[in-house]
C-alpha cells in the first residue's frame, strides 16, 4: 500500500491557518487518492513536541506511515 496521508496542522487563532483551509478543503476534494486529516495544535499538544512544529500552519506528509 502506498499511503499518502497529509495532516495540517492549525490553531483557531492562527490566521494563516484559516486561510490555508479552503485549499486543503479543495484539495481533498481533488486528490481522493490522499487522506487529508487537521490537527488543532492547542488540543494536542504532544504530536507538534514529537515533530518539532515551532510554528503554523504546518503540514506533515506521510507516505506508508513514514514522515
Amino acid at each position: 500500500s502506498n499511503e499518502v496521508v497529509v495532516l495540517d496542522c492549525w490553531a483557531a487563532w492562527c490566521g494563516p491557518c484559516r486561510m490555508l483551509t479552503p485549499i486543503i478543503e479543495q484539495l481533498a476534494k481533488e486528490r481522493s487518492d490522499v487522506v487529508f486529516g487537521k490537527l488543532n495544535v492547542d488540543h494536542n499538544r504532544q504530536i507538534p513536541m514529537k515533530y518539532g512544529i515551532m510554528s503554523i500552519p504546518t503540514l506533515l506528509y506521510f507516505k506508508n506511515g513514514q514522515l
